[in-house]
């Protein structure tokens, strides 16, 4: 998707002699909860141009999604049936009680609670993102009782960074460096919550949020790195205990 977004703006730049961004942000896909957050995300996205004004009635705006799910769409590209079977078996049915579903929320105003993504990929509550961090864990190896002080001490003796250094509240560039290992290192083994990674090293939890990405970026590029932080990946689970849920 950010490959078709960068190719797409640069080809409607050349056509029509434009310079810059064409969209305002990159594209990005979160994780949502079904049972609590689908449904009424679909709507709220689905209403958006009514909310704005650029449209009296979802049904006259044909940029989403809705027509589709109205079985309306021209060029249907969206795979409407996990939302669909939430209204019911028949196709018919469920069109028409997806219809009123979306009709019902037309007061509903601005809600901030779509917008809390946390760790910048997950829509749900926290019993939702531990789940998932688990399974996602658990497929790599196993979740593991390791504190983040002892990820830390192993990523500092590896990486040659002082503990003044890893535990600096300055801008230090080395000293983050190595919080954002120890931050991937703890999420990936012992399926840590950012938020607890943040209040150890007293940081922000979307600081270490991005770290985390950060590296998992370097880690594609730099195969040296990734080799080093497997290889600290390794020695701890020697000397960790597995949880087994």
């Amino acid at each position: 998707m950010q490959v078709l977004q960068f190719r797409y703006t640069q080809y409607f730049n050349k056509r029509y002699r434009k310079i810059g961004h064409l969209f305002q942000g990159r594209y990005k896909a979160i994780l949502c909860d079904r049972d609590p957050y689908l449904l009424e995300l679909v709507r709220y996205i689905h209403l958006n141009p009514v909310r704005v004004g650029v449209a009296e009635d979802p049904e006259k705006y044909p940029w989403t999604g809705h027509l589709s799910y109205r079985g309306r769409g021209k060029d249907d590209l969206v795979d409407k049936g996990l939302v669909l079977s939430q209204f019911g078996k028949k196709k018919s049915l469920a069109r028409r009680r997806y219809r009123q579903f979306v009709l019902e929320g037309l007061p509903m105003g601005h809600q901030k609670r779509y917008y809390e993504v946390k760790d910048q990929r997950y829509l749900g509550e926290d019993e939702f993102i531990d789940r998932i961090e688990r399974e996602k864990t658990s497929s790599h190896g196993g979740i593991f009782e390791i504190p983040v002080m002892e990820i830390s001490m192993e990523v500092g003796n590896k990486m040659a960074i002082p503990p003044d250094r890893l535990y600096s509240l300055t801008r230090d560039r080395m000293g983050a460096y190595g919080r954002a290992i120890v931050a991937y290192l703890a999420r990936k083994m012992a399926a840590s919550l950012v938020k607890d990674i943040a209040q150890h090293f007293r940081r922000e939890p979307m600081t270490i949020s991005e770290a985390i990405i950060k590296i998992e970026g370097l880690m594609e590029k730099d195969k040296e790195l990734a080799a080093k932080i497997e290889d600290m990946r390794s020695n701890l689970m020697k000397r960790a205990k597995k949880k087994y849920l």
